[in-house]
């Protein structure tokens, strides 16, 4: 599979992958759709309900930025991520995300607990979402798959029903997607849904709620 990298329009480093014809993230801009839906509507959203330490899952860990951004928010976190097919080092090396901790989120070790900073700690599994077994109770989701025409797979109420069991009462799942046949199977598995403004070049968002 070849894989290779593109500037998107904030500047930001994303991954396409040629033959697929996608990339990783927005072309409007990789770091500016990360913020605006996984930290803002994701991470900072909980946390300022909760204001304790969060345990976070990433449904692809890709080129790292969004454990990246988690780590730059400063708060405590447990991380875990699964990643079917990590990418090659000299993409890694090339990103152009400008934080150091960057380089230590890919180099530590696949398959075990590993601290980067003194506030945050993550778990990277190398296993397809179907094969992973989860490791922790978690309270929020990046569920950041590739598109449903793309991964249709990763899409379905068998996939949601697994992410609504690894969430604890009142956690959030949230995702870029906002199409009606991925809001229903949300819906079809106990998620409560609700659709945000998206970030540009994308109307809408989406997060969805376990039960408290």
């Amino acid at each position: 599979m070849q894989r290779n990298l593109v500037i998107t329009k904030d500047g930001s480093h994303s991954v396409e992958i040629p033959e697929w014809q996608v990339s990783y993230h927005s072309m409007h801009g990789a770091v500016q759709e990360s913020m605006h839906v996984f930290i803002e509507a994701g991470l900072k959203y909980w946390w300022n309900k909760h204001r304790k330490e969060c345990r976070v899952f990433e449904m692809g860990f890709g080129t790292g930025l969004n454990a990246l951004l988690t780590v730059n928010t400063g708060l405590k976190a447990i991380y875990e991520a699964v990643e079917a097919f990590p990418l090659e080092q000299e993409i890694t090396d090339a990103l152009n995300y400008g934080m150091p901790e960057l380089a230590r989120l890919h180099s530590c070790a696949w398959n075990t607990v590993v601290p980067v900073t003194d506030t945050f700690s993550i778990k990277k599994v190398q296993a397809s979402l179907q094969e992973y077994a989860p490791g922790i109770v978690v309270d929020v989701i990046y569920y950041d798959a590739f598109a449903p025409d793309v991964q249709p797979e990763l899409w379905t109420e068998p996939m949601f029903a697994k992410m609504y069991g690894m969430l604890s009462p009142g956690g959030v799942l949230v995702t870029y997607c906002s199409k009606g046949a991925v809001r229903r199977a949300m819906q079809a598995v106990g998620f409560m849904v609700e659709k945000l403004p998206g970030p540009p070049g994308k109307r809408e968002i989406i997060r969805a709620y376990a039960n408290e």
